[in-house]
């Protein structure tokens, strides 16, 4: 299996901000150091948010992508 392929989808969308980095500040601890979560959100301010919330809690922010339409954005667990 490809390292950077999502083991888990947090469907976020139509949530406003903060809600998306809340979600993953909540569900991250729960997959495994080394994993990838995509988190799914349409709200304009996650593709600033969830960057700098990477950066904040020392996660690996992979990018945005897309999934079946909707725009997304992968971050690795690193601790």
């Amino acid at each position: 299996m490809n390292p950077d392929t999502p083991v888990d989808v947090l469907n976020c969308l139509g949530q406003r901000c903060p809600l998306p980095v809340i979600a993953l500040a909540k569900h991250l601890p729960t997959v495994p150091v080394g994993a990838v979560v995509r988190v799914l959100a349409d709200d304009p301010a996650a593709a600033v948010d969830i960057p700098a919330w990477c950066r904040m809690r020392a996660q690996q922010y992979l990018g945005a992508a897309s999934a079946d339409g909707s725009p997304a954005f992968d971050v690795r667990r690193l601790t």
